[in-house]
């Protein structure tokens, strides 16, 4: 018997009982539904993880902290030091993270595996102001070499360029008087500062993009290299030396090439001379882990619905069987062998799975679709170009592929006790 034979009698069969079948295929369409569903939650809120990591750190880029000594039981008084960054209240009862001073920046250069060290300066700025209008409160965000920010409008800093360069958030477009993102292009922005002397300063700026929020926030002012050390030497006239080129934590570029077992040893180089390292994938890995988490429990809901489909199909094929035991010693008796009835019940199966599961992942796609794009006008207005429901479709032919042999599986038995009918007994079957 051809196969194309065995799919066109399985299908006709499927059919024989079309209310018995529908309420098979109702339970794998469930099934099918909350697993495309759920699949497609993970894979929209991890794309939009993966598009906002540029903007949070580069790849190839660690960010290196002293070790933090764990909190002591004694309540003795901690020695006072002069070069030690002010208390930030986020030391949770441990000491505060100590600066990393111009001399352990160049031992950090001789790490095996670190090809250059970048000093993170912290800048706190007072305020934003465009000509002569209104003055805005501002905070100043970092960057370094490899990060690309989401824009509105513009193009991405110049990282090594000479001039003083700052992208905006775009909240910060008309409160400071532009028409439009473009009409911000291009035009000197002032930032204020106070230097740690008490005196009141200024450093200009040419606005080259307007930014968008993003995972890790979206409500700051992104300088380039210029503009982070002109707004940092401002800030630090009247700091003495050693204080001046104290840093908080320090960026570190390894081979982008890297693998994970390198990253780790790295770490782990760090570690032994004191160094915490952390990647912007480490920084990231607990937001995964949750969202992966969730993903997993939903997809266990959708796992015991497809288990009680399986059983829906083993007993509609056994009800099948047993309604056709004539016709299969009928098949038998005209010379048709085992394996081509096994083939025909194992069929229908896989259809019934397929029918299912089809209908169940292109319902799952316009519910996704259209609750992604509600979302994304209301509850998720704050967060620009999140698709919190997004479909791969490998992930979709994998559930389609998964569901058709889960189905296949629960065929199975009907399939075999059907290829075992004895011909002579099933002609005389009542």
């Amino acid at each position: 018997m051809r196969a194309v034979d065995v799919v066109g009698d399985a299908i006709d069969n499927t059919l024989r009982s079309k209310a018995r079948t529908a309420l098979t295929v109702v339970a794998i369409v469930i099934g099918s539904f909350t697993l495309t569903l759920t699949s497609g939650v993970g894979t929209g809120i991890n794309a939009y993880i993966n598009k906002t990591v540029a903007s949070i750190g580069a790849r190839d880029v660690m960010t290196v902290t002293k070790t933090v000594p764990a909190a002591q039981d004694s309540e003795a008084p901690i020695a006072y030091d002069p070069n030690a960054p002010t208390s930030s209240g986020d030391s949770m009862g441990g000491e505060e993270a100590k600066p990393i001073t111009a001399a352990e920046l160049k031992d950090l250069a001789r790490v095996p595996g670190v090809l250059s060290v970048e000093p993170t300066l912290t800048v706190r700025a007072d305020y934003v102001q465009q000509a002569a209008g209104t003055k805005y409160q501002a905070e100043v965000g970092g960057f370094v070499a490899g990060m690309s920010l989401d824009l509105a409008a513009g193009q991405q800093l110049g990282w090594n360029a000479s001039q003083n360069q700052v992208t905006i958030p775009v909240t910060y477009v008309q409160p400071l008087g532009y028409a439009s993102n473009a009409a911000a292009i291009g035009t000197t922005v002032t930032i204020g500062i106070t230097a740690a002397n008490g005196n009141a300063t200024t450093v200009t700026a040419t606005v080259v993009g307007v930014s968008v929020a993003g995972f890790s926030g979206g409500g700051s002012l992104t300088p380039n290299a210029a503009l982070s050390r002109a707004l940092y030497d401002a800030q630090s006239v009247g700091l003495k030396e050693a204080a001046r080129t104290s840093y908080p934590s320090a960026a570190i570029r390894f081979d982008p090439a890297a693998t994970a077992a390198e990253v780790t040893a790295l770490k782990a180089r760090l570690a032994a001379i004191g160094y915490d390292g952390a990647t912007v994938s480490d920084q990231l890995g607990i937001y995964r882990t949750a969202i992966d988490a969730v993903v997993l429990i939903l997809n266990g809901f959708a796992a015991i619905a497809l288990l009680a489909a399986g059983f829906g199909i083993v007993n509609t094929l056994l009800m099948s069987v047993q309604e056709r035991t004539r016709e299969i010693g009928l098949m038998k008796a005209m010379g048709m062998p085992g394996g081509s009835v096994f083939g025909v019940f194992s069929t229908e199966a896989v259809f019934i799975g397929l029918l299912g599961s089809a209908i169940g992942a292109g319902l799952a796609i316009v519910a996704g679709s259209l609750t992604s794009g509600l979302l994304a006008g209301s509850l998720l207005t704050d967060l620009p170009g999140l698709q919190i429901i997004a479909f791969d479709p490998v992930a979709i032919g994998i559930i389609v592929g998964t569901v058709m042999a889960i189905a296949f599986l629960a065929g199975t038995i009907p399939a075999v006790r059907a290829a075992r009918q004895d011909p002579i007994d099933a002609l005389r079957y009542e």
